[in-house]
Parts: C-alpha cells; sequence; structure tokens
C-alpha cells in the first residue's frame, strides 16, 4: 500500500476474482464502549525520574537515554568531562584572574559556548575555595538588586568585622551590612573591601541582554572602584558582541584592568573531541565518514555539532544500531533544518524563497558559513560562488540588505562588515543547502 493511498484510504490490493458472499452471524451489542487504543500512540520512553518505562529497558533504550547526557545543544555543559576543546582559553581566564588579577569581559557570537566556558570556569574556581556568584542579566537588571543578591549569597563570617567562630555570623550574610534603599558602586566595594580570608567570582552572564545606559555604568564604575583599591573581587562578563566596547561602558582608566577575550570558533579537532566525548558518555560510536561530516557541517560552532550528534545518534538507535552512519547524519541535517527553520520569522522565510528564485541562495550560503565561522560578522569576500564577480558578489550584496532585509551593516564597525538581521537564519540556511547537497 502506497503513502498515497494510505492516506485516502484505500488499498493497493486487487480483490479476489470470485467471492462468495455469506450472511454475517449477528454480534451482540459490546456491554461497554471499547477502549481507545492508546497503545498505538508515541510514548515517553523514560520518566521525568530518569527512569526507563517498565514496557522497556533494553540496551538502545538505554543507550537513547544517556544521549540526551551526551549531547546538550540547547543546554550549557556543566560536566567537565564533557567539556571538548577551549583549554587554551580556559588557561587564559584562569591566568587573568589569578595571576594578573585582572576583569575579564568574554565576547563572541551566541551559540559558541561562552556559558558553558563560565560554568567550567566557575566549578575550577570553586574548587580553589573562591567563592563564586553567577547572574544571568536581562531587560530589566538592576544594579542594586543585582549586587544585593551577591551580597546575599556571601557568608558574613568572610567580613573582617567579624570572627569566624561568632555565632552572629555562623547564619548571617554580608547583605545585613548594606543599608536599606538604592545602592550606588562605592557603598558595595566598601562592603567588598572588609572581604577576607577568600577571594570572590561575580560571573554576569548574556550582559548584551542587560539596559545601556545606568546598569552598564554602575558595573564599569565598580570596576573602576575594585581596581583602584585592590578589593579581593573580580568580575567576569559575558555577552553577544564582536568586541568588548559592545558591552562595556568603558572609563578610560579602567582599560588596563579590564581584559578583553573573544570566544572564537572551535577547531576541527575541538568538534572531533566533542563528539568522542558524547560516545564515551552514551555507548553510540561514530563512525569516522559520520565524524567528518557533522565536523564540516559545524562551521566551529559547539551548537551545531551537538544539534546534529544527538539527532544523528536518536536516529541510528531508532533503526537498532549504536553506530552512527553517514546516512544518519544525512537525515540528522534534515531533522536539524526543519528544528531551527520553525523559529525563524515568516518575513525571514519569505525573503530567502525569493532570494533563491533568483537564483542567490549559493552566495547566501557562503555569507552563511562565513556567519558562523567569525563571530556572525563577515564581508563580500566571503562569497565564494565559482561564477561569483566582484560585480555580482556586490549585486548580491546590495539585494540581500535592501531587497531581501536578511543582512545589515554592523553598527560602528570599522571595517564595514555586514551581519544577519535574524540570528537563526545563517544556521537555517546552511542546514539546508546541507540537506540539499547530500540529498
Amino acid at each position: 500500500m502506497s503513502w498515497f493511498t494510505r492516506l485516502l484510504g484505500r488499498s493497493d490490493t486487487p480483490p479476489p476474482a470470485a467471492t462468495v458472499m455469506r450472511p454475517a452471524p449477528p454480534r451482540p451489542a459490546p456491554a461497554s464502549p471499547p477502549a481507545a487504543p492508546t497503545e498505538s500512540l508515541p510514548m515517553f520512553r523514560a520518566s521525568a525520574a530518569e527512569q526507563l518505562n517498565a514496557t522497556r529497558g533494553g540496551l538502545l533504550d538505554k543507550v537513547r537515554l544517556r544521549l540526551r547526557d551526551a549531547f546538550t545543544p540547547s543546554q550549557p555543559v556543566m560536566d567537565p568531562a564533557m567539556f571538548a576543546g577551549r583549554a587554551t582559553i580556559l588557561a587564559t581566564l584562569i591566568r587573568a584572574l589569578e595571576d594578573q588579577r585582572l576583569h575579564v569581559v568574554l565576547f563572541g557570537d551566541r551559540g559558541i559556548g561562552k556559558t558553558s566556558m563560565l560554568h567550567i570556569l566557575a566549578r575550577q574556581a570553586r574548587d580553589a575555595r573562591y567563592l563564586v556568584h553567577y547572574a544571568s542579566c536581562g531587560e530589566e537588571a538592576d544594579f542594586s538588586e543585582m549586587f544585593r543578591g551577591v551580597a546575599e549569597a556571601l557568608p558574613l563570617r568572610y567580613h573582617a568585622g567579624h570572627s569566624p567562630i561568632d555565632g552572629e555570623a555562623k547564619d548571617a550574610s554580608m547583605a545585613s551590612l548594606l543599608p536599606a534603599g538604592p545602592i550606588t558602586p562605592r557603598v558595595v566595594s566598601d562592603l567588598f573591601a572588609r572581604l577576607t580570608g577568600t577571594r570572590l567570582l561575580v560571573i554576569l552572564d548574556e550582559f548584551d541582554r542587560s539596559p545601556q545606559g545606568g546598569f552598564r555604568r554602575q558595573v564599569a564604575e565598580l570596576v573602576k572602584t575594585l581596581s583602584d583599591r585592590s578589593i579581593r573581587v573580580q568580575l567576569v562578563i559575558a555577552g553577544v558582541a564582536s568586541d568588548l566596547t559592545e558591552l562595556v561602558e568603558l572609563i578610560p582608566s579602567i582599560r588596563r584592568n579590564i581584559l578583553g577575550l573573544p570566544m572564537p570558533s572551535m577547531e576541527a579537532d575541538e568538534v572531533t573531541a566533542l563528539i568522542r566525548n558524547g560516545e564515551r558518555v552514551s555507548g553510540v560510536t561514530f563512525e569516522d565518514p559520520a565524524v567528518q561530516t557533522v565536523v564540516t557541517l559545524a562551521a566551529g560552532s559547539p551548537y551545531i555539532a551537538g544539534l546534529l550528534a544527538q539527532h544523528a545518534g536518536i536516529i541510528a538507535v531508532d533503526r537498532g544500531s549504536t553506530a552512527v552512519a553517514p546516512q544518519d547524519v544525512a537525515e540528522a541535517i534534515g531533522r536539524a533544518a526543519e528544528e531551527i527553520g520553525a523559529r525563524i520569522s515568516e518575513r525571514s522565510r519569505y525573503a530567502l524563497d525569493r532570494a533563491t528564485a533568483d537564483g542567490h541562495r549559493a552566495g547566501l550560503a557562503d555569507l552563511a558559513h562565513a556567519s558562523l565561522r567569525n563571530s556572525g560578522r563577515f564581508d563580500g569576500t566571503a562569497i565564494t560562488d565559482a561564477a561569483g564577480t566582484p560585480e555580482s558578489r556586490a549585486t548580491l550584496i546590495s539585494r540581500a540588505t535592501d531587497d531581501y532585509g536578511l543582512i545589515e551593516p554592523v553598527p560602528g564597525d570599522p571595517a564595514g562588515r555586514l551581519r544577519f538581521r535574524e540570528e537563526g537564519v545563517p544556521i537555517y540556511l546552511w542546514m539546508s543547502v546541507a540537506r540539499e547537497g547530500l540529498a
């Protein structure tokens, strides 16, 4: 029976040549309505407590369960055992904090691994007996509220004015020493200046979402006062940006106190390590051609690498295997394209359809790849289409900017680089072109 005839409720099987018709015996009326065939519906394979369904529990079901922890494209890496590559960046971060007593601004494109890096840094710092406070910023971030929260997490026993064996200091926090009402960077630094017996690391993630102006200016002033007074507190600020000046309103005198650290795309060996880590945790193995396909299509993005690896692993398990083959990755690309495509706006999808009809899809795919490899920034030289000429490249850039509205100049960029207006578009475009190519 073909899918089309099944859809219509018909059968491909011809009736027999001759049929003897006999009256059917009468059937008694059922005592109660038949039960709904829920057994035919898709079911969760494990409980919310991470326990397999009682009717399942074979090797493949256990592998599928472990795949969730092996590859987490929608969540940051929390376990150092799953943290792949990035050793140089982590070492630079630790050296800046520990040896140079600097504050750090970590910046880069979305999905490049900044939050994972911060969680691993926090874990390493706690192992070194640092006090660590992690906070995620938002549009309503308020300086007083933010740093009252930091003080609330600081035990009073680390305040120089209180003895560690003082009964009052046993369960109290430093927030009890702050005055009522709004607090200023000076008030916060005065409190932190009394910190003793440890060091404090304040991590402010997603700083690009914080309100520009007052909040960012107060954070910059706090950095200055902490540095000027050699207080045992350092800030690590992270957000989506092409440089640190997009995140922090720099006061000229604090430039020497801040390290701006770009988060680059992953190298091929780092993406390979990410996949091999997932193999160890999940129990699936990736054939070498499958690994190479994921590495190539990831374009240095840990998000794309994890997304493709997770989908490919599940596809292999669903066909009854723990070995991921290239065809599993090919199918994973299709799933990834559909998943990401559902997140982009209707306006962008319509613009991509227009660009495709006008013959500009290959050129836009080049720009998407360049965007993924270069923290979301690119210029016209990224177009490598064999048929491309300087004139045709200029035409594509012009049309993608003015007619399709897909890209725009990066504000204030001295090199005049460009970026996609909607962050999901380059990944969707790249995955869609890859799916078509492999098909």
